[in-house]
């Protein structure tokens, strides 16, 4: 069977009905089945087609829209939005099973009554049903003129409203449910690997992506909390799914065996979450799991989801909460003010959208003082606005707030890998304290083994202190949750540059600028590592290229001075303390290092050291700084940041 995007002919309708009328709903499809119409309804999804984008299309291009008003279905807001696209589009059909009257808005349309028995052609009520279609559709009333009769499909359940979410309880229909524990999934290498692509935001609230995708990393981090699944990190995942393709190319890009995608329409303080698990290997999906209810419910749905995912591929609840999310809240306003403020960050534009990000984190932990994700947010804002862009004046006090907030995040949620992760960044590069970083990692990377960007940090600060078979370790795994992310290859060649495995390096930085061209420092990075080789020119060539001038005036007066070339050495080095000032003492001590100025070399470490420069951290394996290591001022150094005891 080959998966549609096209949900039906031109001449179809479209039923509309409440999940709780489906006793009521089949009998009516299958008596205009029967009758020669060709009828629309979700179960006629095929496997692999993305559900919401083909709802939409089908009730757009419906040539009637038969609605079902009972008790139920005129509390649905679902219901009402359908039945609004018919009458405004002039093709509304509407239908009662139970005498109940319509809602305000529909009153002026007379209601079809079903009421009383199963509906069958030469039924008066039925037959008037079938002549209103057909009018509604252009055509005659008279029954001789209704359309040709269509092949009638094999019924089968209804797939959005018999997988429901809802009340913290997923049914997956039994099919399905059995499709992925027998076998479905065990004859595949990594066969409990998934990967959970950005659900799509559709409808009147195409615009608040940050939403859709937000539900979709919660997801992710729900399920990658549990160490018997393999989750791909949301960089590759987000790639993937932008490269195009189907189901099982993607698949493919990602290693993993199966995918879970989804849509989100919000309108007003409702909200539809659609969510099915394909099957890598055949591009089928199983039933889809949905839910229609209040905003607030958001994070009943999140549990849901990653619970039924987590039963389904690994026969336990492991990755189940029935609480808050560890780290996270249950008020959607705080909520979404992180979620907006996580997109401004992720984005990393500029100061001025890093600053906004950080109001953002504030804004929603003014709601709720107690979201650790929020805290954690903060930290990192913080952390990154002192690193980048404060005098040294402001730097101290900048990270002495990113230390309060890791701390509070940890405070309020010890089991948060994210808030350990914050927390041991801002010591290591605020209080360019080492040794107290340790531990927080060290939390973080247990806590937090199956998310790529954890390992991924981790591994660069085992790297920074010295442990290249750990870093390797993390770095690795991370690589394997996160195939598309040039950053985690640019980490994988730093770590092998700073241990002198440098053709291993040129290769990992390689892979990086086949998946993202223009990468941050790709140009620097190949300099530095062509230099150690002691290919100077093709380093100088290198560092020439790099677009940021902090890292291209640094190489390249290491690289003048090495070809002889004094003067311009000495041009290059001015030109950087004159733009960077107090900002880059730790490039000027790697500068003069390698020109073979010991004591200017130590003067500029020092003066780093008061300022509290965040270059610093590189300190203990740089290659840069290779030929004044054997001095007392820089093992005091060491000593006093806690690489050494």
């Amino acid at each position: 069977m080959q998966n549609s995007d096209h949900p039906a002919s031109a001449n179809h309708i479209f039923l509309s009905y409440s999940r709780e009328d489906q006793p009521a709903a089949l009998p009516i499809i299958k008596a205009l089945q029967d009758s020669g119409i060709e009828v629309w309804w979700d179960g006629l999804i095929e496997g692999g087609a993305k559900y919401g984008l083909v709802t939409e299309e089908a009730l757009e291009t419906a040539s009637a829209v038969v609605v079902i008003w009972s008790k139920t279905s005129i509390q649905s807001h679902w219901v009402r939005d359908e039945a609004t696209h018919g009458r405004d589009r002039g093709r509304l059909v509407p239908v009662t099973i139970d005498k109940t009257d319509p809602p305000l808005g529909f009153g002026q349309f007379q209601c079809i009554d079903l009421s009383q028995k199963s509906p069958k052609a030469g039924d008066p009520q039925f037959d008037r049903l079938v002549n209103s279609i057909i009018t509604v559709q252009g055509g005659s009333p008279a029954l001789s003129q209704r359309p040709p009769r269509m092949e009638h499909r094999p019924e089968k359940a209804l797939t959005r409203r018999n997988a429901i979410i809802g009340g913290g309880t997923a049914i997956l229909g039994a099919a399905g449910l059995a499709y992925w524990m027998n076998g479905g999934i065990g004859s595949q290498p990594n066969e409990n690997s998934i990967a959970v692509l950005p659900f799509t935001s559709l409808g009147d609230g195409t615009e608040q992506t940050y939403f859709a995708q937000g539900l979709s990393a919660e997801v992710r981090s729900r399920l990658a909390q549990n160490p018997l699944l393999k989750v791909s990190a949301q960089t590759s995942s987000d790639a993937a799914d932008k490269d195009g393709g189907g189901a099982k190319d993607i698949s493919r890009k990602l290693g993993v065996a199966y995918l879970l995608e989804g849509t989100v329409r919000r309108a007003g303080n409702q909200v539809r979450v659609v969510a099915e698990l394909i099957d890598g290997a055949t591009g089928f999906s199983i039933e889809p799991l949905a839910y229609d209810g209040a905003l607030d419910d958001i994070f009943e749905i999140q549990r849901a989801i990653a619970a039924a995912v987590t039963q389904a591929l690994t026969t336990q609840m492991d990755g189940a909460s029935s609480g808050t999310e560890v780290g996270g809240t249950e008020n959607i306003a705080a909520y979404e003010a992180f979620l907006q403020g996580r997109e401004l960050y992720d984005a990393g534009i500029d100061e001025n959208s890093d600053r906004q990000a950080l109001a953002k984190f504030d804004e929603a932990i003014a709601i709720d003082a107690n979201y650790a994700a929020a805290h954690a947010g903060r930290s990192r804002a913080l952390g990154i606005i002192g690193n980048l862009y404060a005098p040294p004046k402001q730097r101290d006090l900048l990270y002495d707030q990113a230390i309060l907030a890791g701390r509070k995040a940890v405070e309020i949620a010890p089991k948060f890998p994210d808030g350990h992760m914050v927390l041991g960044y801002a010591l290591a590069v605020g209080e360019l304290d080492m040794g107290k970083a340790r531990g927080p990692y060290q939390t973080s990377y247990e806590l937090g083994s199956g998310d790529a960007d954890i390992l991924s940090r981790y591994a660069i600060f085992r790297s920074r202190i010295g442990d290249y078979g750990g870093a390797n370790k993390a770095i690795n795994l991370s690589a394997s949750l996160d195939p598309l992310n040039a950053r985690t290859f640019r980490t994988i060649g730093d770590i092998a540059y700073n241990g002198a495995r440098h053709d291993d390096a040129l290769i990992a930085f390689e892979k990086a600028k086949d998946i993202q061209e223009g990468l941050s420092s790709y140009h620097y990075s190949v300099g530095l590592v062509k230099l150690a080789q002691g290919k100077v020119a093709e380093a100088k060539a290198s560092f020439e290229r790099e677009s940021r001038s902090v890292w291209r005036l640094t190489g390249t007066a290491i690289a003048d001075f090495r070809l002889g070339d004094e003067a311009e050495a000495q041009r290059k080095f001015d030109t950087l303390r004159a733009e960077f000032g107090d900002k880059s003492n730790y490039q000027y001590a790697q500068i003069y290092s390698q020109w073979g100025r010991k004591e200017d070399a130590l003067a500029a470490l020092a003066e780093a050291w008061r300022l509290r420069d965040s270059g610093l951290v590189q300190l203990y394996r740089d290659p840069l700084i290779e030929p004044i290591r054997d001095t007392t001022a820089y093992n005091n150094v060491i000593r006093k940041m806690g690489f050494t005891k």
